[in-house]
């Protein structure tokens, strides 16, 4: 059956960004949604973001956890990074429904000849990076080893869009993908993608950023969405979350 899938990772409590790309997805035809982790952190609306994450879920959307939605629920004792310091408040913005939600969420999900996971699928509790071809071809093998028939694998993470694939020779080969510009990715070769993130795009666009599949043609696009970012920097303000957070959205860094 046809599905043109919308994949969105590291939304990081951005309501504003992730609406608008609910929005965007929609009207370009998307049936499905999935959604890959970090759906909380730096952002000031944690609560109706993993609210609006579990009704997609209620819908039918397919969903994993991120590092971050781990933090959320157990935050660390001793803080060492911003992501670790904003867990704690974080923690509190949620009740116990919303933490019942994030903990029971898988680290991978698979949809037919697709591997969803937040980070790497090598060792995915670990939240390793794949941010280059060696790092795609770890995680590509630890996928095969489980799940034979994968093709796809999808994940964010590194808050960036890259595209990594499988030609005649062993390697993995990487590839920049533009934003709005249909690719063909056939199944006759493998593919490791990373869609960016939502919430806080980190390559000096300010746009969200998410990723269109079609199951059935086979066609990926990488699309940048326009939205709000002042409303989200005067949630950042009204949460008094670090405001090095909002100064991040309006660079994109």
């Amino acid at each position: 059956m046809r599905m043109k899938l919308a994949l969105l990772s590291d939304l990081h409590a951005n309501l504003q960004a992730f609406e608008a790309c609910i929005a965007h997805a929609r009207a370009a035809g998307a049936t499905q949604f999935a959604l890959l982790g970090d759906f909380v952190g730096y952002g000031g609306d944690p609560g109706a973001v993993v609210d609006r994450v579990m009704r997609l879920v209620d819908a039918g959307a397919f969903a994993v956890r991120g590092n971050h939605d781990a933090l959320a629920v157990l935050p660390p004792v001793a803080a060492q990074t911003l992501g670790e310091s904003s867990a704690a408040w974080t923690h509190a913005q949620l009740d116990a429904t919303q933490h019942a939600f994030l903990d029971a969420l898988p680290l991978m999900r698979t949809h037919e000849d697709c591997l969803l996971v937040h980070a790497s699928a090598h060792a995915p509790e670990r939240w390793l990076y794949v941010d280059d071809a060696r790092s795609a071809a770890q995680s590509l093998r630890a996928a095969l080893d489980a799940h034979p028939q994968t093709r796809f694998i999808f994940g964010g993470h590194v808050h960036r869009q890259s595209l990594y694939y499988r030609g005649a020779g062993a390697e993995l080969m990487a590839f920049a993908p533009t934003p709005g510009v249909v690719l063909p990715v056939p199944r006759h070769r493998h593919w490791v993608a990373t869609v960016g993130s939502v919430g806080q795009p980190r390559d000096g666009d300010a746009r969200a950023m998410y990723a269109l599949f079609d199951t059935q043609r086979a066609k990926l696009v990488f699309q940048r969405v326009r939205y709000d970012v002042a409303a989200a920097v005067r949630a950042i303000d009204r949460a008094g979350v670090d405001a090095y957070s909002s100064q991040r959205l309006v660079a994109g860094r």
